[in-house]
């Protein structure tokens, strides 16, 4: 296959995928979407409204286990050094942590967004 070809076909599916993605969403935007902030506050009221500290508590539990999962990226590519075991170890051990630390707000009502 020639070089041009293959520009060809890349370029003809490009086009159609970015054809279809234009077609297929049947959005209809409201107030809330159209708003430069999605996050439920109105941008034009007062700014000394008071926060939910359970969304930021939800929020900073996210970014912590988000950055931990982070941790075992580098898993796959040390499990091959020549110590396996230990890259087992570790990786097990950041696993088990990250799971101990799910139950344990789970069991103390840290992903309720009711009271």
């Amino acid at each position: 296959m020639s070089m041009t070809s293959m520009f060809i076909v890349t370029t003809t599916i490009a086009i159609l995928l970015v054809t279809i993605s234009f077609w297929l969403p049947q959005t209809v935007p409201d107030t809330e979407k159209l708003s430069p902030y999605e996050c439920g506050f109105d941008p034009l009221g007062s700014a000394r409204l008071p926060f939910s500290l359970r969304f930021f508590l939800v929020a900073i539990l996210f970014l912590l286990f988000d950055l931990e999962i982070a941790l075992l990226l580098p898993a796959p590519w040390a499990i091959n050094s020549t110590c396996p075991t230990l890259t087992t170890m570790w990786t097990s051990t950041i696993i088990i942590l990250l799971t101990l630390g799910l139950i344990y707000e789970w069991l103390a009502g840290g992903l309720e967004w009711a009271e």
